[in-house]
């Protein structure tokens, strides 16, 4: 039955990754944190293990059908990202996990703050 759960959060990740291009850190890691009790770092590192598959690949493909996707921009904000998240997973494996969930949070507020108050 918890597999069902875990489909459902999948689901409406998927869905508001598709429409707005989030999921991971907005979605994922706050749902497996506050619905199915994992701390912060197991919602991260589950969250970066269920991106190793090209899961994002059909939306993905979609936005490029509509010539919304700068493929050249992708190739290497993705070789940035290869490197990055393996220099950040080293890094943050030295942090108490408090000091991760605040960072975290004080990540999403400045995001939302700005957007919010952007003209």
């Amino acid at each position: 039955m918890v597999q069902l759960l875990y489909v459902i959060l999948g689901v409406v990740a998927g869905v508001l990754s598709g429409m707005l291009g989030i999921g991971g850190g907005l979605i994922l890691i706050p749902g497996l944190i506050y619905i199915f009790g994992l701390t912060q770092l197991q919602a991260q590192g589950t969250t970066l293990a269920l991106m190793v598959p090209p899961i994002g690949l059909l939306a993905a493909m979609r936005y490029y059908q509509n010539g919304n996707v700068k493929l050249g921009m992708a190739g290497f904000i993705c070789a940035g990202f290869f490197v990055g998240g393996l220099l950040g997973a080293n890094l943050v494996q030295h942090f108490p996990e408090p000091l991760v969930r605040k960072i975290f949070a004080l990540f999403l507020l400045f995001v939302s703050l700005r957007m919010l108050l952007a003209k």
